[in-house]
């Protein structure tokens, strides 16, 4: 019986020691080690996700893998599971200095396949857990049962020395009382560690988990839309964008309109997907004007420019290269004007065809990489530093984003005198408004139609660093027919394809549909949107105004009962 006490009370301690080495390793996951937060910060995981083999009854020895980050550290391999996790809102992200962990570059198409590991479960740990209690009972159970031969007692009656049997059975018992009440307190602190690191790890969420956002491929194919055949990413931009990585400038045009692609570029420097009606014969003319802006132009057009082609089922190019050699041939010749100057010969204006704008629109919009994008028009510039604005106050996650209704973020949109300068920020605007150089967008044709809410206190407040919400909105009233342009999500709704541009109104069923979903207008301040300078007068038109009363009958007979149908009606919404 003595060898048995003896054999269990070292085991026991084994036990404990090896579970003392375990949670200490474990813990310094969570606490002070400078190189796994960072690693943490970087990676595009949660250490909650190592809960899943327990919760999905798995067994022990699942595996769980995560890719390693580039560059970490070679003494701590087991920690490359936290690569690429990004803090979130209100969290900033802090370099270590020394570090070998970097910033991945935004948008690049190299992909770190990196080592692989294995983590175990938290079944393991609960199961360390229950065997360490387990050894402690036995152990006491073991003392106990020699205690409980017919060994007597002590007492102070009794002045007689304890006998040797019972000196060596209270040590055994008190040892091993205390080896299991230090077992216990040291598991208690090790949990309760273990729950503020989780707490900890909950905060630093990655930012595509925060958006609930997947990537999108950008391969090149070809499909119907309703009467249209589309072209989608017939030439792709050299880099790919994760959905959590950027903002996309979506816009819409024909070659006519591509001189405007390398002043939008100068600002926005970020991804931009562009649909571009290609009619007939105007699908040469269009790439080679591609070809003229990535081979002659500004490097941005090839670094960050997707070109999507569409044109009707009845105005199908006679010819289309599929490769990217034949794409790309033959070489521009850079010493020649640009081939969007030759507009008077376009295809579309000789044949005397509508334009199909929320055709381009729709495309250009779902075939964006990114989660957010701004749809806008390509004659229209963003100030500088929007995407890194905008993207830092998602990250923030300031209370206007924490509201649980579906939100979009207007951008005030203005026009130039026609010999000015761009303007760099909010302050050079506003100065620009005092002195009339700088108006409101269609201030002299629609002035309801572009003004933001609270305008006025938008102009006169102080301009503060970065972007951020400056007053939510609603689409009614006085905006009851307001047609904002916004940076929003691929979950908003559409714009009606039957529409045309030259028919107008081509946005209003989008801002009718919005206003009854009950959308909040997150207007932003320091983020603007300038027309290609030249202020813009009311012009009369009447083969123009023909075509906007049949859009208008269209809109009110066909279009709005089925979106009243679809959607249902507020109160206040109207197109």
């Amino acid at each position: 019986m003595l060898t048995r006490r003896n054999w269990l009370l070292r085991l026991s301690v084994v036990l404990n020691v090896a579970v003392l080495f375990y949670f200490g390793s474990y813990l310094t996951i969570g606490n002070g080690n400078s190189e796994i937060v960072e690693e943490v910060q970087m990676s595009g995981r949660n250490l909650a996700s190592i809960a899943e083999a327990s919760q999905n009854g798995e067994k022990e020895t699942a595996a769980y893998y995560y890719q390693s980050a580039s560059g970490g550290s070679a003494n701590y391999p087991e920690l490359a599971l936290l690569a690429s996790i990004q803090p979130i809102a209100g969290q900033p992200q802090q370099q270590q200095q020394g570090s070998s962990v970097q910033t991945p570059v935004q948008g690049t198409t190299l992909r770190d396949d990196g080592h692989v590991m294995r983590i175990k479960p938290k079944s393991v740990v609960a199961a360390a857990e229950s065997l360490d209690a387990a050894d402690t009972s036995s152990a006491s159970g073991g003392g106990g049962s020699a205690a409980a031969a017919p060994a007597e007692s002590w007492t102070p009656e009794k002045k007689d020395a304890p006998t040797q049997q019972q000196q060596q059975t209270s040590t055994t018992t008190t040892t091993t009382s205390a080896t299991t009440t230090a077992g216990t307190s040291f598991v208690a602190a090790v949990a309760m560690a273990m729950a503020n690191s989780a707490a900890v790890v909950q905060q630093v969420r990655p930012l595509r988990e925060l958006l609930g956002c997947k990537d999108k491929s950008n391969r090149r194919r070809i499909a119907q839309r309703g009467d249209y055949w589309v072209l989608y990413n017939y030439v792709p931009a050299r880099r790919w964008f994760r959905c959590d990585e950027s903002i996309t400038y979506t816009t819409h045009a024909d070659f006519t309109f591509l001189d405007n692609l390398e002043p939008l570029l100068e600002r926005w420097r970020g991804p931009i997907s562009v649909a571009l009606y290609t009619p007939g014969n105007d699908f040469v003319p269009t790439l080679a004007s591609i070809r003229y802006l990535r081979q002659c132009g500004s490097p941005l057009v090839a670094e960050y420019v997707t070109f999507h082609m569409y044109f009707g089922s009845g105005h199908v190019p006679k010819s289309v290269p599929h490769t990217d050699h034949d794409i790309d041939a033959p070489v521009a010749n850079c010493s020649a004007p640009p081939p969007w100057t030759n507009a008077s010969a376009a295809y579309k204006v000789q044949k005397k065809l509508l334009y199909p704008v929320n055709v381009g629109r729709n495309v250009a919009r779902e075939s964006a990489t990114t989660h957010y994008v701004l749809p806008s028009d390509i004659e229209l510039y963003p100030s500088p530093g929007v995407i890194e604005g905008f993207m830092d106050l998602v990250r923030r996650q300031d209370p206007p984003l924490r509201r649980p209704k579906p939100m979009v973020f207007p951008l005030p949109i203005f026009e130039l005198a026609s010999h000015m300068k761009l303007p760099a920020d909010k302050k050079e605007l506003v100065s620009m408004l005092k002195n009339g150089s700088a108006i409101t967008f269609h201030k002299k044709v629609c002035p309801d139609c572009h003004t933001v809410p609270k305008f006025k206190e938008w102009a006169s407040a102080k301009p503060k660093p970065g972007v951020s919400v400056f007053h939510t909105g609603k689409r009614t009233g006085y905006h009851l027919h307001w047609e904002p342009i916004f940076i929003g999500t691929h979950n908003d709704p559409l714009y009606d394809e039957r529409l045309s541009w030259e028919g107008k109104m081509d946005k209003m069923t989008q801002g009718y549909t919005l206003c009854v979903l009950d959308y909040e207008f997150h207007i932003l301040d320091n983020a603007f949107l300038t027309h290609k300078p030249g202020i813009k007068t009311l012009k009369k038109d009447p083969a123009r105004q023909v075509l906007a009363s049949k859009t208008y009958s269209l809109i009110k007979k066909v279009i709005l009962p089925e979106l009243k149908v679809l959607y249902g009606v507020k109160k206040g919404c109207a197109v």
